[in-house]
């Protein structure tokens, strides 16, 4: 009878396309995961995989083997978890990406409390921003905004993100105020370049009556990072359109105002992204319920 970590070793390599990504997942070596695949075609007298320098690939034999599996080394996996998780705490490294300004701003100021509840956890943050792959990469966890949902990835909206136009009120000094965002190009404009598309962000802003307009931002000032052009704003070089959340304890302490009060624009939520293995780990799952329990507070 196969033990479950060839069958685990087999699947997730399947999944993923990769030893490696696969040990991610499993916490294993590349090499382990290998090892417990080629024990599996030895014992089944089959070969599983093609293997190339570069990726992975079924064989006829595996992909029926994958289809034979299904759901039922998850179930195991389920009741071996479950029995588990009532006599251990929750432990281990914890990795979760971030996108870092509402990461630091609004996570990170979460961390004490969580491990002060599970002391045995160990955070390991990556704060970036760039579209990860979960599983691929091995992360536990991220929170940001418009992950891509690919296969075994689910996600939990945690706020809304609302673009706004903002300013310090020393730009703003001695300036009429705009009163529609198309007339947002009468100020120096502080703009983001896309790192996936390489290009500047556009939007199109909407009142609570539902009209819409386009938000012209002049290109004199041009970055990669929301966090730096908040600092850009702040130190009077112009107007910025960022996410409201980033933005909200500045307008608080009166070093940014907020410009059309009544205009934004839908950035879509932020959200918590996680693989969806039915077999969670008890670090990953308390960390999810933490995390969104705060928020809804």
């Amino acid at each position: 009878m196969e033990t479950l970590a060839n069958l685990e070793s087999f699947v997730r390599s399947a999944e993923t396309g990769s030893f490696s990504a696969a040990a991610r997942l499993l916490a294993l070596t590349p090499a382990a995961v290998s090892r417990n695949v080629a024990m599996l075609e030895r014992n089944l007298g089959v070969r599983l995989f093609q293997r190339s320098t570069r990726k992975l690939s079924l064989t006829e034999a595996g992909e029926r083997l994958l289809a034979s599996i299904g759901g039922n080394l998850q179930a195991l996996q389920s009741a071996i978890s479950a029995v588990s998780s009532d006599r251990s705490e929750p432990a281990g490294v914890l990795k979760v990406s971030l996108a870092p300004t509402f990461g630091i701003g609004h996570v990170l100021p979460l961390l004490p409390g969580f491990l002060a509840l599970y002391p045995l956890i160990r955070p390991e943050w990556h704060f970036e921003n760039r579209q990860v792959d979960l599983i691929a990469e091995g992360y536990d966890a991220a929170i940001g905004g418009g992950l891509e949902l690919t296969p075994g990835v689910i996600s939990r909206t945690l706020a809304a993100a609302d673009i706004v136009a903002v300013a310090s009120p020393a730009y703003m000094a001695g300036r009429a105020l705009p009163d529609s965002p198309e007339h947002l190009d009468r100020f120096d404009g502080i703009v983001m370049r896309g790192s996936r598309t390489g290009r500047i962000r556009q939007w199109v802003m909407q009142d609570g009556a539902g009209n819409e307009a386009q938000a012209n931002i002049s290109e004199n000032i041009v970055l990669n990072d929301p966090a730096a052009m908040r600092e850009a704003a702040i130190l009077g070089l112009g107007v910025t359109l960022l996410v409201l959340p980033d933005v909200a304890a500045n307008i608080e302490r009166g070093e940014l105002v907020r410009l059309l009060p009544d205009w934004y624009a839908n950035a879509g939520p932020i959200s918590l992204y996680y693989p969806s293995r039915t077999l969670m780990p008890a670090k990953t799952r308390v960390f999810i319920d933490f995390v969104v329990e705060a928020f809804q507070r």
